[in-house]
């Protein structure tokens, strides 16, 4: 088959990594020849630029590493790298898990302290024997294992889940399994095609998310995976896909600082930028949400720590303040030089990006109605040159006919501060 089907193709995206290669290359193909050539470290992905034909070949990728816009940029991230379960007994696990089923750190597999291997990266250079990272190099029937940094243990197996393609983990932002019906059985409508529902969700503004033929899928952020449906009277609806009976992984990059917009956060901080302290999520109390930790079991949603579950800017929680719906947390940055770039991506032609309301149990994508977005949320009902809030700004507004003025606020009357509970 064609060398780049072991890859996933992301168009307009940039990584941030110290461990590179430049090449000059004249297409995507000769790229990925270098990135199987490279000796220098294991080759994870690559970018090739279109304009300069300029090819870097990468040891980290999206997972790993902070990731940002760049129009003349195409990232190719190897699948295998990406995968966070394993097939069969694993031993073409290449993911990150670091931690052995007991939750004992791994020892790095080209050290010698506290146990000395009979599996080094020299001795067995196909079995991706990296860092400390939960491998299987002797085709153990038991999965994938390390030695482990107990003195007292020499090794343990890693609980890496099954690659179930048919079940869902967490609320299944990564299922992709095929089917193709919701849960009251309408069939779904294919993701290229705008009948009978028009929507923005298109292959190329979500790469990423495999929107392919018209299979259930979660590309942002729902309770589980949906689709839009072929029928006129129902635009989309949820789709019963069952829970995988092995437990989700855990992440090795959960982080107790804050890197890119902290989604990754999982530190105990909980009071805001302004002081207040942070409301538990499992109360409703004294502010009703739908960020609820059964419904999102994979967001970190523990105690009142300030976590980003949907995607904001930077984590957050809802305030213990009566008067205060939610604020913004103070979180230390891991390192200040990523937090510059990662700002570069907070506007679009120079319109600020604002926060989205804590009134939905979920993340709302900038619209599509213009140019402020090439995002559509499905739920959102940009019909005509109506006013409308997509995207969680303070009030309701649009673009204008005025070619001076992009967009303008809209002048509404407030509705009773019940009515909007």
């Amino acid at each position: 088959g064609d060398i780049l089907d072991d890859y996933s193709r992301k168009d307009g995206v940039w990584i941030l990594t110290r461990n590179k290669q430049f090449y000059e290359t004249n297409n995507e193909k000769e790229c990925a020849d270098k990135c199987e050539a490279e000796r220098n470290f294991t080759c994870r992905a690559f970018l090739f630029t279109r304009k300069k034909l300029q090819c870097l070949t990468l040891a980290e990728n999206s997972k790993m590493t902070l990731t940002f816009a760049s129009t003349d940029t195409v990232l190719y991230e190897k699948i295998i790298y990406l995968m966070q379960c394993k097939r069969g007994i694993g031993t073409d696990y290449r993911g990150t898990e670091a931690r052995t089923q007991r939750g004992i750190p791994c020892q790095k597999w080209a050290e010698k302290i506290p146990h000395k291997p009979n599996y080094t990266p020299e001795k067995y250079p196909s079995a991706g024997l990296e860092e400390n990272y939960c491998r299987n190099p002797d085709a153990d029937e038991n999965g994938p294992w390390c030695y482990t940094t107990d003195p007292a243990m020499r090794f343990d197996y890693c609980a890496i889940p099954e690659c179930e393609d048919q079940c869902m983990q967490c609320n299944g932002e990564d299922y992709r399994g095929e089917v193709s019906r919701t849960e009251s059985g309408l069939e779904c409508q294919h993701w290229d095609v705008q009948e009978p529902h028009m929507h923005g969700f298109i292959l190329k503004h979500y790469p990423e998310k495999d929107l392919k033929m018209n299979y259930c899928r979660n590309p942002d952020g729902e309770l589980r995976p949906w689709c839009f449906t072929t029928s006129p009277n129902k635009r989309w609806e949820y789709c019963n896909i069952p829970r995988c009976t092995t437990p989700p992984p855990v992440s090795g990059l959960d982080s107790q600082c804050l890197s890119g917009r902290g989604e990754d956060y999982r530190g105990r901080i909980a009071i805001t930028e302004s002081g207040n302290a942070c409301q538990h999520w499992n109360t409703q109390f004294p502010h009703k949400h739908g960020w609820v930790p059964e419904r999102y079991p994979c967001k970190g949603l523990e105690e009142n720590y300030c976590r980003n579950p949907d995607g904001e800017k930077r984590p957050w929680c809802y305030t213990t303040n009566s008067n205060i719906r939610w604020e913004y947390c103070t979180i230390p940055p891991c390192d200040r030089a990523e937090q510059g770039i990662a700002g570069m991506n907070n506007g679009l032609h120079g319109i600020p990006l604002t926060e989205v309301s804590r009134g939905l149990p979920h993340s709302v994508e900038m619209g599509v109605w213009g140019v402020r977005g090439d995002q559509l949320h499905k739920h959102l009902d940009l019909r005509e040159n109506y006013c409308r809030n997509p995207d969680g700004d303070s009030s309701p507004w649009c673009f204008t006919t005025d070619p001076n003025t992009i967009w303008e606020y809209c002048n509404l009357k407030r509705c009773d501060d019940h009515a909007r509970e």
